[in-house]
């Protein structure tokens, strides 16, 4: 048992050294808090969606802005879209790849942000999202695995985690985005924290 602990680790591991490598990933990052922080400026919200995994990484970024991340602040105005109410409102009665962008329609407005999280890119809801948020004047940062994806292109910030076998090593990376994420958010607004 022992070696495949080692193994998931040494994968994991390079996985994200080959993240790193590439200085346009780092540059997207930065790029990606500017819009957040941009949207925050403005008196703008974000919201944040995922199916999975993701949603549950995108329920993570939300509370951590509107509860605390490291230190105590004031709150910060975001929302992930999984009320459970609404996806089987709206799955039931429109279809599951409305779930996103109805929440979008009935709350979002222009200025707002939306972070759009897909492992794989193709999620068909996550994209009806991002083309809602678009449409309508809402930049778009999306997390996705392999670069080049449907969701990427729609994006006013793509960060690609890389191509992977499996869901999870992309997952690893998109957790670390987040909290790096959050962190640049909290310099800006709250810069004595650090």
């Amino acid at each position: 048992m022992k070696q495949y602990i080692i193994a998931t680790l040494n994968d994991s591991h390079d996985y994200l050294q080959r993240f790193m490598a590439a200085e346009s990933n780092i540059a997207s990052i930065e790029a990606a808090a500017g819009v957040l922080i941009e949207a925050l400026r403005a008196g703008n919200a974000i919201y944040s969606c995922g199916n999975g995994g993701s949603m549950s990484d995108a329920m993570h970024f939300a509370e951590e802005l509107t509860g605390r991340y490291r230190q105590n602040r004031r709150g910060l105005a975001a929302t992930a879209i999984s009320d459970a109410g609404h996806i089987s409102c709206v799955a039931n009665d429109f279809g599951y790849e409305y779930i996103f962008s109805r929440y979008l329609e009935a709350r979002g407005r222009t200025g707002d942000c939306l972070l759009a999280i897909s492992t794989s890119g193709c999620s068909r809801n996550v994209i009806k999202a991002a083309e809602f948020a678009r449409a309508n004047g809402m930049p778009v940062v999306s997390l996705t695995g392999a670069a080049g994806s449907a969701l990427g292109a729609l994006a006013t910030v793509d960060i690609s985690a890389g191509k992977s076998t499996f869901a999870d090593r992309v997952q690893e990376v998109h957790i670390k985005i987040i909290h790096i994420l959050i962190e640049l958010i909290e310099r800006e607004f709250c810069p004595e924290n650090y």
